[in-house]
């Protein structure tokens, strides 16, 4: 698993174990994967990253301020935010069973979203992070597609990690891993308020250059603005 689980595509690697080697009834852990997504704020790490250029104690350095943002949101950052940081529950991405997965669904995974903000608060970017289950193989009944409520997702997932299934998270209220969260910063934050709506997709591809690279594009509406972003993760 790499950061926000698809990074460097070692999943194909297992797939092909699985489909030459996977006796019946054998297992394969983690068994299911799920790829979360939220807007997040974080006016501290803005304000250090972008910020901090207008006055470099006391020395005026503004004219750097845009190469900052450039920079900030290039590439998609790996570092660690917590829970006060996310705007609304977040939203699935993608959900993997391994026992049924194809390596050809990595190729491309696109979703749209609509969430409502919790606060009153500058977006500074979305934040990406995955939780994985180690148990056997579903029951139909078992499976949560992306089209579910993500609340439901997560409960429904909570409620089997209490009987039978052993998770492991990566969320920013969870204990800190060593996979952090993934952030895709703006160049320029976008102020919401209370329940405002957040709207749009993204879509996570294979590099053509490099198959273990991903490139992802985001479209994001609030509140009359709308921002459409690229971030090459290498």
């Amino acid at each position: 698993m790499g950061y926000m689980l698809l990074y460097e595509s070692m999943l194909p690697s297992v797939l092909f174990a699985r489909d030459k080697w996977l006796r019946p009834g054998g297992l394969i852990l983690p068994s299911h994967a799920t790829l979360f997504m939220a807007p997040i704020t974080n006016s501290e790490r803005y304000e250090g990253s972008v910020d901090f250029w207008s006055d470099v104690y006391g020395i005026n350095m503004s004219a750097l301020v845009p190469l900052a943002k450039k920079f900030t949101s290039e590439e998609p950052s790996i570092e660690i935010i917590g829970g006060e940081n996310v705007l609304s529950w977040p939203f699935v991405v993608k959900h993997i069973d391994c026992y049924t997965f194809k390596a050809e669904e990595l190729k491309s995974i696109t979703t749209k979203y609509k969430v409502s903000s919790m606060m009153l608060a500058p977006i500074h970017g979305f934040g990406l992070w995955f939780e994985v289950e180690f148990n056997g193989p579903s029951n139909p009944s078992d499976n949560s597609p992306s089209d579910l409520n993500p609340l439901d997702v997560i409960h429904k997932k909570r409620r089997r990690g209490s009987d039978d299934a052993v998770l492991l998270s990566t969320a920013p209220e969870d204990e800190p891993t060593h996979w952090h969260q993934t952030i895709l910063y703006f160049p320029d934050p976008i102020e919401v308020k209370q329940d405002q709506i957040i709207e749009g997709s993204v879509t996570v591809s294979q590099s053509e250059e490099n198959p273990r690279f991903l490139n992802i594009e985001l479209h994001c509406s609030t509140g009359g603005q709308t921002l459409v972003k690229d971030y090459a993760m290498r």
